[in-house]
């Protein structure tokens, strides 16, 4: 069965560091797009950072996070990451991975309906 379990969550203090990571199961990993997204109580899911399929070639982040968070994957560990540095109170949210099949390789896709698999979410709460 498919399965994408998060990792990595936890409390850090503003300014700190902190990554997570996504182990995909029963899926060709590297023909897979990936995807963060983020979500507190009241509020929708929204995109935090994108990868395409195979090599990874292109990424896309939210406005809010770029310059600080970094997505990444490893084809060898079937693992998507995202490297959270510069952690603001307001990053403090429960955060899931997300996949989507995708042929090209070249596409880093943005809208929640795009994917079709999750995970179950990590929290990560960011102390001021």
């Amino acid at each position: 069965q498919v399965q994408l379990v998060e990792s990595g969550g936890g409390l850090v203090q503003a300014g700190g560091s902190l990554r997570l990571s996504c182990a995909a199961s029963g899926l060709t990993f590297s023909m897979y797009a990936m995807g963060w997204f983020r979500q507190t109580p009241g509020k929708e899911r929204e995109f935090v950072a994108g990868i395409s399929s195979r090599g990874g070639s292109s990424t896309s982040y939210a406005d809010s996070v770029k310059g600080r968070f970094t997505i990444s994957r490893d084809n060898a560990k079937n693992t998507v990451f995202l490297q959270m540095n510069s952690l603001k109170p307001e990053d403090t949210a429960v955060y899931y991975c997300a996949a989507t099949r995708s042929w090209s390789g070249s596409s880093a896709y943005t809208g929640d309906s795009t994917y079709n698999t999750w995970g179950q979410g990590t929290q990560v709460t960011i102390s001021s």
